[in-house]
């Protein structure tokens, strides 16, 4: 049976994920109370511990390394409900940060791990082939400044002066490796992204300061197919996104509030 496209929606995973934390929530009873003497670490706590050290250290964790993790869960169990029962958490500006921060984290982390149709990634190929292609050749004109301030300046004139530099001043159809090889990964990234102009752009970032770009052609060759290419492109995809889908969740959780503001 085939799906309605907005099952295959980000925000729609999205909603569903929040549903089933809220019936799970709902299914186990009241969360623990902070003040409980009682501290249980299950099977499921220890596997988490053990699933963040593997993503840190690029291993899983020794039987000794995740016993030390589970006693380093228990201490900050122990020292933070002591601290709420001792009503440290009252009028914390600070905390009341973190937690935003780690709520607007897991809103973005269901957003990430929300899967993404062929059709978005066929529209991200389309829209962006020259950071697929593997022969992409580049024209445009750069002035280099020491200073990002003088750089910005200089951005507002017809014609800049730039300062003295051992790059080219001028470059047509140089390939990306060669660009990347002359003015660095930084540079060549962000010439990806400036769209093709008669103006000048920047400042733009290198190894070695400031740059004023104009770009005057940006030329990809043959394109790879997106079944050759997929996790390349979702990849870019979910990078260039993040944000977008991080406010995108936000936006979610706020909609489920009504909100008053006094002027």
């Amino acid at each position: 049976m085939k799906l309605p496209g907005w099952t295959r929606e980000p925000l729609v995973h999205f909603l569903a994920a929040g549903a089933v934390i809220w019936l799970v929530l709902g299914w186990q009873g009241e969360p623990v109370d902070p003040a409980s003497r009682t501290i249980a670490v299950s099977a499921d706590d220890r596997a988490r511990l053990a699933l963040q050290w593997e993503r840190t250290m690029q291993r899983p964790p020794t039987d000794a390394e995740l016993d030390s993790l589970t006693e380093q869960f228990i201490r900050e169990e122990v020292l933070y409900r002591e601290a709420v029962r001792l009503g440290l958490d009252q009028d914390d500006a600070v905390l009341r940060k973190r937690l935003a921060g780690k709520m607007d984290y897991l809103a973005a982390s269901m957003a990430e791990t929300a899967g993404v149709s062929d059709e978005t990634l066929q529209g991200w190929l389309d829209k962006h082939p020259e950071r697929f292609a593997p022969d992409v050749t580049y024209s445009f004109d750069q002035h280099w400044f020491a200073d990002r301030e003088a750089a910005a300046r200089a951005v507002r004139q017809s014609e800049p002066v730039g300062e003295t530099i051992s790059l080219p001043r001028t470059m047509d159809k140089a390939p990306r490796s060669e660009i990347e090889k002359q003015f660095g990964l930084d540079f060549t990234e962000a010439l990806d992204k400036l769209p093709r102009t008669d103006g000048w752009q920047g400042p733009v970032a290198s190894g070695y300061g400031w740059h004023l770009v104009r770009l005057r052609a940006r030329d990809a060759g043959p394109v790879p197919q997106l079944a050759q290419i997929r996790d390349q492109v979702e990849a870019d995809w979910r990078t260039e996104t993040a944000s977008a889908r991080k406010e995108e969740a936000y936006q979610v959780l706020r909609g489920s509030y009504r909100i008053t503001i006094d002027r």
